[in-house]
C-alpha cells in the first residue's frame, strides 16, 4: 500500500512502483488519469495561443534547470515564477540560469 496524496481534485498514490494518479472520488481501479498531451505537446500549443514559438530543447532543458536551482534554493512554488522572471526580463535562459546559480550559490 502507497501514500495518497490529494491535490485539488487529483489524487497520487505513491509506492515502490510505478506512480498512479486517480480522479478523486472513484475506486483505485477504475479511472486512472492519463494526460491528453505530453508536456512538449501541450507548451507548443499553448506558444502557438500566446503567439509565441515553444522553447528549443536546450532552451527546455535549461528553464527546467532554473527551475531547480529556484526550487533546490528556496521553496517549490519559486520554480515556476522563477521561469516567469526570465521570460518578463526577457534574458537568454543560459544567463538566467547563471545568475540563479549565483544566488543559489552555485556559481
Amino acid at each position: 500500500m502507497g501514500v495518497r496524496l490529494t491535490v485539488v481534485g487529483l489524487t497520487a498514490v505513491l509506492s515502490s512502483g510505478p506512480a498512479k494518479c486517480l480522479r478523486s472520488g472513484r475506486p483505485q481501479g477504475q479511472a486512472t488519469y492519463t494526460p491528453a498531451m505530453n508536456a512538449r505537446e501541450w507548451l507548443a500549443a499553448y506558444a502557438e495561443k500566446l503567439g509565441t514559438t515553444p522553447p528549443s530543447t536546450e532552451e527546455f532543458k535549461t528553464l527546467l534547470d532554473v527551475a531547480a536551482e529556484a526550487a533546490h534554493s528556496s521553496e517549490r512554488v519559486a520554480a515556476p515564477v522563477a521561469c516567469w522572471l526570465v521570460a518578463r526580463a526577457g534574458i537568454d535562459p543560459d544567463e538566467a540560469l547563471r545568475l540563479a546559480r549565483e544566488l543559489g550559490g552555485d556559481g
